[in-house]
């Protein structure tokens, strides 16, 4: 029987799905994962968590759907961008991955704004600006900081590269997941060597790169055994996450915009041919469809809401623990008791700094407004109004360079909240949809592998035959009046707030 496989990625958990031909989820496993922040503005991750995350998602998969060893199978992975691996001769990790929400290398993205300017930035890469997450800032942080480590490393991978690499011996990368590098130009679609020279790389220290939906080649004998599948496995390019997502829902048209709230926040616009914001603050990315581009952003979405709960939802975390109830069901039932704008109580979700369209790599959480009334549900509440602000700074931007969204597709887990969907249709006032599927990016990998061995003739071909629009949640103009209040009160605080989280960095 011909399977596919999505492996999805994310920062905090690992999703492992198998589906049929038609885009029918056969099984699913999740499984999660905690980060490490050794320091303030440091985050990391074990390479060995990430793999064996992987190792436990396959034997779950297996407890649930019997697969075959002559069962032949494509996978193909959705994955985190920015999140950078040091592999030495032997293909060993040097040091700890370093996630894409680090931001410890602040002086390096400086200097290297210095050197090249933020527009430079923007018209080769396609990125904004210089900032401390992308791969390229890191990279010249381990020179000047870990000298050995940066001598020693005989590549540079980002996570899709490094698992195909686990997976195939090969060191290949895609273009959608390497945009945000900002050693990669986007028009060109070839690495910038200016950049390489600055950094002190060389192009053969980074994987090559091959257009998604494409064939990398069949699983290694040695991989095939340690995960217990059988050799018939093809392993092909996937996707940025959030690109791999906007195709499990659906979105690969010009026009449409979809909207992901996991670890991160995200919206994904495709565009047929590069689009730059003239006013520099929506970046553009490939799209893992030929000759089609992306306005893409993220921030700090989930994780907040997750910081929540494990900070401050005992209760519900051990309810979860005993098989109750979900703990995030149990949020949202208690934050839909609270009126939309949460009695002024208005939230700057910014726990690991903001990115486009309000780029901060400094700005932090803020909670402002709470007085003696508020409860612990409003600030539920509010971490989710937050992020439809985000939202709608998104729209506002696009709008701007004379794109309107007219439709909202959601996905992630934070599209499984009906009040968190309600939210933000009424604070951006247009009709949200979700997909049937619940592992839009994981289906969305399947696709491309599907794509790769020949079981659809195109991306589109099987997205109109496997993505379905599940519910529609329509915007309360009632609300139009408080949420336009609490907008303009988020934007007020993070403008006046800027000196604050330069002084508190």
């Amino acid at each position: 029987m011909e399977l596919l496989v999505g492996l999805d990625i994310g920062t905090t958990a690992l999703k492992i799905a198998l589906f049929d031909p038609t885009g029918k989820l056969l099984a699913v496993s999740t499984q999660e994962y905690s980060l490490l922040t050794p320091k303030t503005n440091y985050v990391e991750e074990k390479p060995e968590i990430y793999w064996n995350a992987f190792l436990s998602g396959v034997d779950d998969l297996k407890r649930k759907y019997s697969i075959g060893k002559k069962d032949k199978i494509a996978m193909a992975i959705s994955a985190q961008g920015e999140t950078l691996f040091c592999l030495d001769q032997n293909g060993k990790p040097l040091r700890n991955a370093i996630v894409w929400m680090d931001n410890r290398a602040e002086d390096e993205a400086k200097e290297l704004r210095e050197a090249f300017g933020d527009a430079a930035c923007y018209r080769i890469t396609g990125q904004v600006s210089f900032e401390p997450c992308w791969p390229a800032s890191k990279i010249l942080w381990i020179r000047k900081n870990e000298p050995e480590i940066f001598e020693k490393t005989h590549k540079f991978l980002l996570i899709e590269d490094y698992f195909i690499y686990r997976l195939t011996g090969k060191f290949v990368t895609e273009p959608s997941l390497v945009c945000s590098s900002t050693y990669w130009d986007i028009i060109r679609r070839q690495y910038w060597q200016e950049m390489l020279d600055f950094i002190g790389i060389k192009e053969e220290q980074l994987a090559s790169v091959m257009d998604s939906g494409r064939i990398v080649g069949k699983i290694l004998p040695d991989a095939a055994r340690e995960i217990g599948l059988g050799e018939d496995v093809t392993i092909c390019t996937g996707a940025l996450d959030q690109a791999a997502g906007a195709i499990g829902a659906g979105n690969i048209r010009e026009g449409m915009f979809s909207e992901t709230i996991g670890a991160a926040l995200a919206v994904c616009v495709p565009v047929s041919k590069p689009v730059f914001d003239p006013a520099g603050k929506m970046p553009l990315f490939c799209f893992p469809i030929e000759d089609m581009y992306m306005i893409h952003t993220f921030t700090n979405g989930g994780m907040t809401l997750r910081w929540f709960r494990d900070k401050f939802c005992a209760i519900e975390k051990t309810a979860e623990e005993m098989q109750i109830g979900d703990a995030y069901d149990m949020i949202s039932s208690q934050a839909v008791t609270v009126p939309a704008g949460c009695d002024g109580l208005v939230m700057l979700p910014h726990l690991s700094g903001s990115l486009a369209p309000d780029t901060n790599a400094k700005a932090k959480g803020v909670w402002f407004g709470f007085t003696l009334q508020h409860t612990r549900a409003h600030f539920m509440r509010a971490i989710m109004e937050s992020l439809g602000y985000i939202l709608k700074r998104n729209i506002d931007s696009l709008h701007d360079m004379g794109i309107e969204v007219k439709e909202i597709r959601s996905l992630g887990g934070g599209a499984k909240s009906a009040v968190w969907n309600q939210i933000k249709a009424d604070i951006n006032q247009i009709t949200l949809e979700t997909v049937k599927s619940k592992e839009a990016a994981a289906l969305g990998a399947a696709i491309l592998a599907g794509k790769a061995v020949g079981l659809f003739d195109s991306v589109e071909t099987a997205v109109n035959s496997m993505v379905e629009v599940k519910d529609r949640t329509l915007p309360d103009r009632e609300k139009r009046e408080v949420y336009e209040k609490g907008y303009a009160m988020y934007q007020k605080l993070f403008q006046d707030l800027a000196e604050c989280f330069e002084e508190t960095a």
